[in-house]
C-alpha cells in the first residue's frame, strides 16, 4: 500500500484487530521510508446481481428501493423496527447467496411478499395489491381466503412472527 504522506510503496502492518463485528479488519501501518503511521480498513467487496425489470431493462440492486416497498406496506403496523431490518437482511443475504449476476425483479418481490407474509398479513396485502396489480374486490377476497385456509398464516401463526421472533 502506497503511504499517503510520502508516497512510497513500503509499508508494514504493525497491528491487526477486527472491527465491526468482524465485517472489518483494521490495520496500523508505518512506512518504511518517512515512519509515519497510519490506519486502513479493508472489507470485503460484495456485489450484489443486477435486477432485470419487467421490461427487459436493468438496473443496480437497491436495498434503499426495498426497504421502502416494505415500510409502505407496514405503514402503521405493529412490526417492529428489528424485524423490518431482519426481513431485509435476510432477503439480501439469500439474493447474494445465490451468486448470479442478474436476478429477476419478480423474484425479488415473490421474497418481499413471503417476508411480509411473516411479518404481518395486511402489509403482506396491501403489498400484494400493488404488486399483483388487483383489479376489483374479488382478487382482494380470493387472496384474504388464500391466506385464511393456510394454516402457517392463521392470526395467532402470524402474530408469533411479529417483533422479530422466529
Amino acid at each position: 500500500m502506497h503511504c499517503p504522506f510520502c508516497g512510497a510503496n513500503d509499508t508494514r502492518v504493525t497491528d491487526s484487530r477486527l472491527v465491526a463485528e468482524g465485517d472489518q479488519v483494521r490495520r496500523r501501518r508505518q512506512c518504511a521510508s518517512c515512519h509515519e503511521r497510519f490506519t486502513t480498513y479493508e472489507t470485503a467487496e460484495l456485489v450484489m446481481p443486477r435486477v432485470v425489470k419487467s421490461d427487459g431493462s436493468r438496473e443496480s440492486f437497491n436495498e434503499a428501493k426495498l426497504r421502502a416497498g416494505m415500510l409502505r406496506a407496514l405503514e402503521k403496523r405493529p412490526v417492529s423496527a428489528e424485524a423490518i431490518e431482519a426481513s431485509v437482511e435476510r432477503i439480501r443475504q439469500s439474493l447474494r447467496a445465490k451468486g448470479d449476476r442478474e436476478v429477476n425483479a419478480r423474484e425479488i418481490g415473490e421474497a418481499v411478499m413471503k417476508a411480509l407474509s411473516n411479518l404481518d398479513q395486511v402489509a403482506y396485502i396491501r403489498f400484494a395489491s400493488v404488486y399483483r396489480k388487483f383489479q376489483d374486490l374479488d382478487e382482494f377476497r380470493a387472496e384474504i381466503d388464500r391466506l385464511s385456509q393456510d394454516p402457517d398464516q392463521s392470526p395467532v401463526a402470524a402474530s408469533s412472527h411479529r417483533g422479530g421472533e422466529h
